[in-house]
């Protein structure tokens, strides 16, 4: 704009700014014209605030004291984004690449993420339901979960689990322990005559009380061991006995080989 040192007002009062509509500033929003009000802006003011109806742009660096609301998009090219509290109805993400998150509060009730690449995320605690979509990869640390509802687990690596209730009320599953021990090999008399062949073997995890399921890979291999019967049971923590009773009339000789057994403990 030319100087005004040298015009007069009735020829230069056109080249100055003032409120449209008005020639004072108060609580209302007014927009800024030109003197004849020929030339309204997009910028608008008043004794509380600022506002403009187009489009803002800021080179340097702006702070915001106050609230500050994003009626729709937030477009972040360069630079690092520290947010206290994040309070959000619908987000959506095309590609998001975060190299540490961490997130105090986050209120967010539709959000729809197309890519999302986490390095380190911490969430301290989820206190509503959470529902995941399709899957939910672990590949480090420890998740405990309360209860999961699902209609089919596929594991493919490694699971640990507190507690394992089977349908709707149980039973409970809270220790299952495996082991395998040799076996000798042994002679099972004809039933009725000195019918038992017993032993104990180490596994590990079971106590008394344990249900244990087991089975010698030499049994029935062998003339005279295809009519007798396994029995396996804790007799001490962490100890096993097996006893192989024959139920047939004929003598047999079990080979050597190897016991395999599981013990399970279950609660109601």
């Amino acid at each position: 704009m030319a100087t005004l040192g040298t015009q007069t007002i009735s020829t230069s009062y056109t080249q100055l700014l003032k409120t449209f509509g008005s020639n004072i500033v108060d609580g209302t929003m007014r927009a800024i014209s030109s003197g004849d009000e020929a030339g309204v802006s997009a910028l608008q003011i008043c004794t509380t605030g600022v506002k403009s109806t187009g489009t803002l742009a800021v080179d340097g660096a702006s702070t915001f004291l106050g609230p500050v609301t994003f009626g729709s998009n937030t477009t972040l090219s360069t630079g690092t984004t520290t947010i206290a509290t994040a309070s959000i109805s619908t987000a959506t993400i095309s590609t998001a690449t975060i190299s540490t998150a961490t997130i105090s509060t986050a209120t967010i009730s539709t959000a729809t993420i197309s890519t999302a690449t986490i390095s380190t995320a911490t969430i301290p605690l989820q206190l509503g339901p959470v529902t995941f979509g399709t899957n939910v990869t672990m590949s480090t640390g420890t998740a405990t979960i309360g209860t999961i509802a699902s209609t089919t687990i596929s594991n493919t690596g490694l699971a640990t689990v507190g507690t394992l209730e089977i349908g709707a009320t149980g039973p409970n599953i809270t220790k299952v322990s495996y082991a395998t021990a040799s076996f000798g090999s042994a002679v099972v008399a004809a039933h009725n005559t000195a019918d038992t062949t017993n032993g104990t073997f180490l596994l590990t995890g079971a106590e008394l009380g344990d249900i244990v399921i087991g089975s010698i890979n030499s049994l029935g291999s062998t003339t005279g061991t295809t009519q007798i019967v396994t029995s396996f049971f804790p007799v001490a923590s962490n100890v096993v006995r097996y006893v192989v009773n024959s139920k047939g009339a004929t003598a047999g000789t079990i080979p050597a080989g190897t016991i395999f057994a599981t013990a399970m403990r279950f609660t109601t």
